[in-house]
């Protein structure tokens, strides 16, 4: 069931049946030159409205949007300062909680979103709210991703390039896809720059040129079918065990 689609009388029913919601979260920023900007609320939007439609439940309109200042130095890259962005996750997520929703599983699609979304779970939870998770795809299969592609590379790389090659083909330029390579960073697990076990890069640039890390050639959208539907299949997984549940097995255990 997808909420923006629905009436509110219609929703009634939903409401007063169920208490669980997913809520697709991606972002609007660079790709590389062989894949769009909305890349990962795409994949986002997709695996939601999927397993909502397999599973019957809810799924809310996508926040398109997330904490992307890495990729700032590429045209386009739009972003949300994390504490802004963590307050109005929150606070669309707490609304929820008005009509009888008190689990959330926060689809997303984006990793500089995961620690963002992780303290507002916390924080709902903390307070007694509801419970709320973050579910990333790539890290529900991750043997899968490991056997099907040689150089992932975390962002625009062959994964992220096989999902939109199967969900929007006309959306890729398969025609980039070595320049894409040729420019980024093949080989991100030896490549990106740490010294002496630190991090002394903030920004996507500062590892890869054209913005992406991974092999793209090794891309296929029968790869990113596969990918879809075994990360799809853990998504519905995870929404009916969330939703069997007891409430109160949910919530913070009392002080010892």
């Amino acid at each position: 069931m997808y909420l923006a689609a629905e009436t509110w009388t219609d929703l009634e029913a939903y409401f007063e049946a169920e208490s669980l919601a997913l809520i697709p979260l991606g972002s609007t920023e660079q790709h590389g030159p062989h894949l769009p900007e909305g890349t990962d609320h795409l994949i986002a939007e997709a695996f939601a409205r999927e397993a909502a439609e397999r599973t019957g439940y809810l799924c809310t309109p996508t926040i398109t949007v997330g904490v992307s200042p890495h990729h700032r130095q590429f045209h386009g890259t739009m972003w949300a300062d994390a504490p802004a962005f963590r307050d109005y996750v929150e606070s669309l997520t707490r609304n929820l909680a008005t009509h009888g929703i008190d689990r959330v599983i926060f689809v997303n699609a984006h990793g500089g979103n995961v620690d963002h979304l992780r303290e507002v779970g916390r924080r709902l939870r903390d307070d007694g709210t509801m419970y709320a998770i973050e579910w990333m795809w790539n890290d529900s299969i991750p043997d899968l991703v490991d056997d099907l592609f040689a150089h992932n590379g975390p962002h625009g790389g062959p994964k992220e390039t096989a999902l939109i090659q199967h969900l929007h083909p006309d959306w890729v330029h398969d025609d980039r896809l070595e320049a894409a390579r040729d420019g980024g960073l093949v080989d991100w697990e030896n490549g990106a720059r740490l010294q002496h076990g630190s991090r002394t890069f903030y920004d996507a640039i500062e590892n890869t040129g054209n913005g992406v890390l991974g092999d793209q050639t090794d891309a296929t959208a029968e790869k990113g079918e596969q990918l879809f539907e075994a990360a799809t299949e853990q998504l519905c997984q995870l929404a009916e065990w969330l939703a069997d549940r007891d409430r109160e097995a949910l919530l913070p255990p009392a002080h010892v």
